[in-house]
């Protein structure tokens, strides 16, 4: 008996091209994941060597952590690393804090945040978080605010912007103040005849309520001892007398650049900072002395009973070379968070967007732009904050110079042998 077999073409046909269908579904899935990847990973590349700005990267994330909450989350998987007796971070209040401002980008403890992205210009001067500071729990950005009319009648000769071609800067002459030695023990130790540090003012005009008497939300002054002048002057007296030679340049812009506007401040003080540097050839720190224009409760830390004045440290993204610039302040941030707590409010960076973006700091990578108080510190605040940042400048400064000599020697001594250190031992000199 023959058995016959029937064969159903039709269904034979359809789940061939069913086979064939997924296979190329998948071919395709396969190509696309492949050419995504590549491109994620050219976009990495090109974010790295292109974009300057680290807002969507995790440092930019975790850096607007404090220690003591970046210390409670990995507590939570390693109990050891939270002492017995501090208590946790994790507050009611912190965690909504952070989760809103993770997931909107909106500071509960900043209500201007809300509408900054809504209406135009608000949100011009939100700075890129870098580095926290123990001083800023809040994490609250500096703030800017454009000059007005002085309290001692003073007031910019051009406030308008001129349209026109760009106003150039007169050529300037910066002069040192005197070493002042009072207080010290001992005369200052004189690096050399050349100075080391400049210290100079992109807005010389910013002041402060306590030093001129009055309660403004913008204190300006065009008389040098009255205004950001009399903070530049204090922290180049400390480090004279920490023997560091310092530069301190101080010139009203509004007063003697013909067609002033104040849209070209960094303009006029670059071309004194470049003026200085032809003239002395070991400048190698450039501070530009500024200060915040928030009140006093926001600007002022409490170290053993005695206030001072808190900082911000300015990177400016438009700088191509802008991490190096980012790193000298972190030596400055990292001293100060070390032995005065507290006094920093953080390294922030700003772009073209939200400011100049440059701030002159494309000139030498060890140039920083720090704002040193309020518009409500007093002088006294201000002077002790500055002799700080002058003691930890001074110390950056002579321990490089310690490392310099020690490699030069090294580098001009040949290695002695064994047997030759041996000979040289038995007959001591003399």
């Amino acid at each position: 008996m023959r058995w016959f077999r029937t064969w159903n073409v039709g269904l034979m046909r359809h789940n061939l091209m069913r086979m064939l269908a997924m296979g190329q579904t998948f071919l395709l899935l396969s190509v696309l994941s492949v050419i995504f990847f590549l491109l994620l990973g050219v976009g990495g590349i090109a974010e790295k060597q292109l974009n300057t700005s680290p807002v969507s990267s995790m440092k930019g994330l975790a850096s607007s952590l404090s220690s003591r909450f970046f210390i409670s989350m990995v507590g939570m998987e390693l109990p050891h690393m939270v002492p017995e007796k501090e208590m946790s971070s994790f507050s009611g209040k912190q965690m909504t804090n952070f989760v809103v401002q993770l997931l909107t980008d909106v500071n509960p403890s900043d209500p201007k945040s809300l509408v900054a992205r809504e209406v135009p210009g608000l949100g011009a001067d939100s700075p890129i978080l870098l580095r926290t500071g123990s001083g800023n729990k809040t994490v609250q950005a500096p703030e800017d605010y454009r000059p007005g009319v002085g309290a001692d009648g003073s007031s910019p000769d051009h406030p308008e912007p001129d349209h026109g071609q760009e106003p150039d800067a007169e050529p300037v002459q910066p002069s040192a103040p005197e070493a002042d030695g009072k207080g010290e023990d001992e005369p200052p130790i004189q690096p050399g005849h050349k100075n080391i540090v400049m210290v100079y003012h992109s807005h010389p005009q910013e002041s402060f309520n306590p030093v001129l008497g009055i309660d403004s939300t913008n204190p300006s002054s065009s008389k040098e001892m009255m205004n950001v002048g009399l903070v530049g002057d204090a922290l180049a007296k400390a480090l004279e007398r920490k023997g560091v030679a310092t530069l301190h340049a101080y010139e009203n812009y509004a007063a003697t650049v013909q067609n002033y506007s104040y849209n070209y401040s960094y303009k006029y003080s670059r071309q004194t900072v470049k003026e200085a540097m032809s003239q002395n050839g070991q400048l190698q720190y450039f501070i530009d002395i500024h200060r915040d224009s928030q009140r006093h409760d926001k600007t002022t830390t409490t170290i053993d009973g005695v206030s001072y004045a808190q900082v911000y440290f300015i990177i400016g993204h438009g700088n191509e070379n802008w991490r190096k610039n980012e790193a000298f302040a972190s030596s400055i941030h990292e001293r100060l968070e070390k032995s005065y707590p507290g006094i920093s409010r953080g390294i922030w960076g700003k772009t073209s967007s939200q400011g100049n973006g440059e701030y002159n700091q494309s000139l030498s990578p060890q140039s920083v732009l720090i704002e040193i108080g309020g518009i409500d510190n007093t002088r006294e605040e201000l002077e002790r904050t500055a002799g700080v940042l002058a003691g930890i400048i001074a110390d950056i400064y002579w321990e490089g110079q310690e490392a310099e000599k020690a490699g030069s020697l090294t580098k001009g001594q040949p290695p002695q042998k064994d047997g030759q250190k041996q000979v040289a031992s038995k007959h001591p000199a003399g």
